[in-house]
């Protein structure tokens, strides 16, 4: 904790941890965003959301956990419209994501709320 670079990663990564641990939190973080294109989707869990300063926005950041190991990935800030919201818990989208997509549920969502209104008109 004395050293400056090292105690920032230990810090963030502990924060990042206890937030997929709070159960009331856990249920709403699981999504798909696109990646690497627009017509590809890949599994990320929303770490907090915010506004753009400029437009008002609503953004999330969304870290994207890498196959197989987890605990490295990357973070994306994606519009909060463009997110497909799952109904997996934390585990679920880990399971999925160590055992490359072999342990997944039957079905997934793989609209966002828009494109599925905008389909039904």
């Amino acid at each position: 904790a004395r050293i400056p670079i090292a105690s920032v990663v230990y810090s963030s990564a502990r924060q990042l941890i206890d937030s997929f641990q709070s159960p009331a939190e856990a249920a709403k973080k699981v999504v798909l965003i696109e990646f690497p294109s627009e017509h590809m989707k890949t599994v990320g869990l929303v770490t907090r959301t915010f506004r753009a300063a400029d437009t008002g926005e609503e953004l999330a950041a969304v870290y994207v956990p890498t196959t197989p190991n987890p605990t490295s990935g990357y973070v994306e800030i994606v519009p909060v419209e463009r997110l497909v919201w799952l109904d997996w818990s934390t585990s679920e989208a880990i399971q999925f994501i160590v055992s490359a997509g072999v342990a997944a549920p039957q079905k997934i969502n793989y609209r966002t709320l828009a494109e599925e209104k905008r389909d039904q008109r």
